[in-house]
């Protein structure tokens, strides 16, 4: 079994004027917030609270992704980082997958990425459902349970929280 934290960035700064979805690298370079940088630090408090260990933190390459796992990696006392393509957010929901099935059972895995596509990612391991059925807010996160090897549909959720939740964990 794999346990896969997903959790969705924090607060990031506004598009710039003129920027569009058309321009490539557009929303590449938008950085978290101050306020983002701060809530998801005491997100991670509580989230560590609730899960004390994670063996590996891997995050979209976008910069918001990047910073929040770093809060996170440091919160958990400097696990191991690496960024991955396919948690960028047009990235085949397969290519998660692929990278997934060649992780060792036993791993605690979170990862940190983007809406819609983790909800999307989600509710495809869950249900089979290529259409999500939830949501995150930014700084949220879930714990799934996947069996090894992971397979669309069959993974278990533990449960699923706002960030204002793990905040008041903290």
């Amino acid at each position: 079994m794999i346990e896969l934290i997903v959790i969705r960035h924090g607060i990031a700064e506004d598009h710039a004027p003129g920027d569009t979805q058309e321009v490539p690298g557009a929303d590449f370079e938008r950085r978290l917030t101050q306020k983002g940088r701060k809530r998801m630090s005491k997100a991670g408090k509580g989230l560590r609270r609730i899960h004390p260990e994670l063996d590996l933190v891997v995050t979209s390459p976008l910069v918001r992704a990047v910073e929040t796992a770093k809060i996170l990696a440091n919160i958990y006392g400097d696990v191991p980082t690496t960024q991955l393509a396919a948690l960028a957010p047009e990235a085949p929901w397969d290519d998660f997958l692929f990278w997934l099935k060649d992780q060792p059972a036993g791993r605690r895995i979170a990862v940190i990425g983007h809406e819609p596509h983790l909800g999307r990612w989600c509710s495809w391991m869950l249900c089979g459902l290529q259409r999500p059925f939830f949501s995150f807010k930014k700084g949220g996160a879930c714990l799934l349970r996947l069996e090894s090897p992971p397979t669309p549909g069959e993974a278990d959720m533990v449960w699923l929280m706002t960030p204002r939740q793990l905040r008041g964990l903290a």
